[in-house]
């Protein structure tokens, strides 16, 4: 008996302390209180940091080097494949946007 008991109550502490966390965090947010920052805005915030090079395009987002070069990543965390690190002033990879006009 005390064998079931024990089989119970090990195969069952997980789940309890998996629901009383995730109420303790229901909580916490209906307070307004924040347990922890989120790791993107950690992380985006970190990359802003004395960073020149960043530029905000509306519709999508934070994007690093030179937004006019046709190798640009359209990343906040990666300039280009050529020159990754580097910065895009005097880049010999340099390709300007071809831009199609449309009649």
């Amino acid at each position: 008996m005390l064998v079931i008991l024990l089989i119970f109550v090990v195969g069952l502490t997980p789940a309890i302390i998996s629901a009383w966390l995730s109420v303790r965090a229901d909580q916490d947010e209906k307070h307004g209180e924040a347990s922890a920052p989120t790791a993107f805005g950690q992380s985006m915030l970190k990359l802003m940091d004395g960073n020149t090079d960043m530029h905000f395009v509306e519709g999508l987002g934070y994007m690093m080097g030179d937004i006019t070069c046709d190798l640009n990543a359209r990343s906040p965390y990666l300039r280009c494949a050529i020159n990754p690190m580097g910065p895009c002033d005097g880049c010999s990879a340099y390709a300007p946007k071809v831009l199609e006009r449309q009649i």
